[in-house]
């Protein structure tokens, strides 16, 4: 299963397809963020988490991914590292969740492949409510603009696992031309939808950008 459909919105390109099979079409990019499944749905559906989730459908997170997803060479953000056999990082981001219910962390991890110090985002899950379309674990717009800020010279951004399409929203925020991979089509349409309404409302700050850079083929 390739490429089954794909978009063009704004400065983004949306793929609905297996990542695996889609990411040796593309070319190269400059840096991987990304927000994989965790693997914890058994736990979610009503095990060690209680019934909060109960009947709630995530077989997709039923597996997390191995680190195949990510190239060599290339910057990557990957929340859940903690969750994937990564290598070490020094670097590891910290979204704090003050407002978290007791029977869910109070943060979560994303392993980067960055040579600086930990650093902590706070932000609250209320002041995510207003943006939620339906995805259970969808990631603050705010976070993943965070998330790029550590990566100012990376121009193309690819999202393997793109979900409800956080990490493109944030990219046409901030003049960036990003690949997101979604292997769900109703995800696939909803982050669609959200990075059209980015587009339609850019952010006069940020200056328009070219067209993307040509990008080398993966070896």
């Amino acid at each position: 299963m390739g490429i089954i459909k794909e978009e063009r919105i704004g400065n983004q390109r949306l793929i609905l397809g297996d990542c695996l099979k889609v990411m040796p079409l593309l070319g190269r990019f400059d840096a991987v963020v990304t927000d994989p499944p965790y693997g914890l749905a058994q736990k979610l559906q009503g095990g060690t988490w209680g019934k909060k989730f109960a009947g709630s459908d995530y077989d997709w997170d039923a597996v997390a991914p191995d680190a195949s997803f990510l190239t060599a060479g290339i910057p990557a953000i990957v929340w859940g590292g903690n969750y994937i056999g990564l290598p070490p990082s020094r670097c590891w981001l910290v979204w704090h969740k003050r407002d978290a219910v007791r029977t869910m962390a109070d943060c979560e991890l994303a392993w980067t492949t960055l040579d600086a110090n930990a650093r902590v985002f706070d932000w609250t899950i209320a002041a995510t409510n207003a943006e939620r379309v339906g995805h259970p674990t969808q990631k603050p717009v705010a976070l993943m603009e965070w998330c790029l800020g550590f990566l100012p010279d990376a121009k193309t951004i690819l999202d393997p696992f793109m979900g409800s399409g956080t990490t493109l929203v944030a990219c046409q925020r901030m003049g960036r031309h990003g690949t997101g991979i979604e292997l769900d089509p109703d995800y696939f349409a909803i982050a669609c939808k959200r990075v059209d309404e980015a587009a339609r409302q850019p952010d006069l700050l940020i200056p328009e950008t070219q067209a993307a850079p040509t990008q080398d083929k993966l070896i």
